[in-house]
């Protein structure tokens, strides 16, 4: 597995409750853009159209070398392959108030375009503070052991 790009901000916005991996359907000039990292991940979100799922506000560049006719709009609804049992499993858990689904991560495998899906719920602002401290706690303590 070859991370391409991560949404470093759900790790610190949200609490991750279950995370999937998704096949994508994409068109070669967004296949392109994605390999060169020109992707942002950071307002994406994914919801249920006619009862199957879609990546929303992800916004992709489009490819500097592609011909006129054949490049993309940037902020397509992007379609994810997930099994109904997968579907079923993830929307299940977001009925619930408070939760959401967000891209962590797009990466390859096998040669494919892959997005890991979190199912998560949002951090109250006390929870972020605790993150933060944690976390230069963490980093104090790898400093003094060196």
């Amino acid at each position: 597995m070859s991370l391409i790009i991560e949404n470093r901000r759900v790790r610190f916005e949200y609490f991750i409750e279950d995370v999937i991996e998704a096949g994508i359907v994409l068109t070669g000039s967004e296949v392109k853009s994605i390999r060169n990292k020109n992707v942002s991940l950071l307002d994406g979100f994914v919801t249920l159209k006619g009862g199957e799922p879609y990546l929303l506000n992800v916004n992709i560049t489009k490819y500097p070398q592609c011909f006129v006719g054949q490049d993309h709009d940037p902020n397509r609804d992007k379609k994810l392959l997930l099994n109904k049992h997968e579907i079923r499993r993830l929307f299940g858990k977001i009925k619930e108030k408070g939760y959401t689904l967000v891209p962590l991560n797009l990466h390859l495998k096998r040669g494919k375009i892959k997005a890991d899906i979190a199912v998560v719920k949002g951090k109250q602002m006390h929870d972020k503070r605790e993150t933060i401290k944690k976390r230069d706690l963490e980093r104090q303590t790898r400093r003094g052991n060196d």
